[in-house]
Formats: structure tokens, C-alpha cells, sequence
């Protein structure tokens, strides 16, 4: 077994912007476990392309609890130990404003939806890995949120709302899981180009976003995974509680 800077679990790893984030952690020196739920080919994909000594894929619904416990004891017996959760999968959505029901069609079920993927699921990882993640002295957890909800340019409603939810989820753990040393926070990039989830946003809108950020430029995969990446680091051990805002400077804290 190599001698890696951790050990990172990465939830919905398969495609988009897990993949990035799972990329760049194996560039850092990191394993990283590439979960996956419907995407087994592209996980193990992935994980050929990482190479199968720095990544492995495994399957797990983060919304069902035994399948996440699961996935924890399968990392352990890999890896032999597990130091870092990023909270990345994204339950059927897609950022189609044209898709997006309007607020009279929308159902309670549909919010519940997003509330499972972003909190429960985050919950079900937090509460599995936790017994190990107190065993080491570097453990940190990472949420994966959005600028929409200081900026709904579209109203994205039930998505939105879990990711806002998941803000006042992720400051109450790092208040708690701080007197173990664990660190927790979110990282929220804008509109990404590209991933499978902005796939239908045409140039003309990128070219929007572009030039309304301070940065004259749209934010890539990579921009959010380099910061989830240093959050994930032993340079982020004073950093818990956050939310990072990465979209080139279109929306400012």
C-alpha cells in the first residue's frame, strides 16, 4: 500500500464535478474511494484512469444508511483507514431552467428529494465514517454546496433549498465535531463548464456569468476541486465552519 497524504471518500464520483474532485486529490497524493450509485462504468473508468494502486470504486445509495455503513468497511479493509468525507453527489437533478416547475406545480416530495440527497446523505457519511475519522488527527469533511442560494438567478427551488439547508448543517457538525479535531466545511461553486449537470446551459448564458464575474470568466471543475482539495489538506486545520463561494467573483460574501 503506498503511503498517501489520506484517504478521501468522494461521494457521487463517477461523473462531473466528483470526478474532478477525485482527480485532483490522487494529483495531491491522495486514495481516494470513487463512489458511484448508477455510474459503475465510469467509476471504474475513473479508477483505471487514476490507477488502481491510488483509487477504487465502490457502490453506495448515500440516502440508505447500511449502504453507506458499507461502503465505510469496505474502504477501511482497503485502505486500512479513512480521513476525509466530501458530500458531492447530487440526486436526479439537472440545471434546466426550462425543466425547473414553477412554484405553483411544485411538490413538497420534490424538496424532500434534495433535503435527502444533501443532508441525509451527508449525515448517513458523517455518522459511518465518524468512529474513524476520530481515530486520526487530520479528519475533515467536506460539503458541496452552491452560490445559488445567495443568488438564485434561476429559481431552482427544491435544489436551492437542500443546498441552503446543508449550509446550517455543516456550521452545527463543525461546532460539534470540532472538540475531536474534526473539520467541517462547504465549498460552493457557481455554474461550471462544464459538467453533466450544466450540460444544457448554452454558450450564450456562459458568456453571461463570465461577464458579470469579477474575474471575466466562467468557473471550471477544477477551480472548485483545488478548494476542496486544500480544505481536505493539513494546510486547512484552522478553517472549520465555512462556506467557500468559488465562481470567479460573481457573487461576493
Amino acid at each position: 500500500m503506498k503511503n498517501f497524504k489520506g484517504i478521501a471518500l468522494v461521494t457521487g464520483a463517477s461523473r462531473g464535478l466528483g470526478s474532478e474532485i477525485a482527480r485532483t486529490f490522487v494529483e495531491n497524493g491522495y486514495g481516494v474511494v470513487v463512489n458511484y450509485y448508477q455510474n459503475k462504468e465510469s467509476a471504474e473508468m475513473l479508477v483505471n484512469e487514476l490507477g488502481k494502486e491510488n483509487a477504487i470504486a465502490l457502490y453506495a445509495d448515500i440516502t440508505n444508511k447500511h449502504d453507506v455503513e458499507k461502503l465505510v468497511n469496505q474502504t477501511i479493509k482497503h485502505y486500512g483507514y479513512i480521513n476525509i468525507i466530501i458530500n458531492n453527489a447530487l440526486i436526479n437533478f439537472k440545471f434546466d431552467p426550462n425543466a425547473q416547475e414553477p412554484v405553483h406545480e411544485l411538490s413538497w416530495e420534490k424538496y424532500v428529494e434534495q433535503f435527502e440527497g444533501s443532508v441525509h446523505g451527508a449525515l448517513n457519511t458523517i455518522q459511518a465514517a465518524l468512529p474513524y475519522l476520530k481515530e486520526t488527527d487530520n479528519a475533515r469533511v467536506v460539503n458541496i454546496g452552491t452560490n445559488l442560494f445567495q443568488n438564485p438567478i434561476v429559481p431552482y427551488h427544491q435544489y436551492t433549498t437542500g443546498k441552503a439547508a446543508l449550509v446550517g448543517f455543516t456550521r452545527n457538525m463543525a461546532k460539534e465535531l470540532g472538540q475531536y479535531g474534526i473539520t467541517v466545511n462547504m465549498v460552493s461553486g457557481g455554474l461550471l463548464q462544464t459538467t453533466d449537470a450544466s450540460a444544457l446551459t448554452t454558450e450564450e448564458v456562459f458568456k453571461i456569468v463570465a461577464s458579470s464575474s469579477a474575474l471575466n470568466r466562467v468557473t471550471t471543475p477544477k477551480d472548485v476541486a483545488e478548494t476542496v482539495v486544500f480544505l481536505g489538506s493539513d494546510r486547512a486545520k484552522g478553517i472549520t465552519g465555512q462556506n467557500i463561494v468559488v465562481d470567479s467573483g460573481l457573487t461576493m460574501n
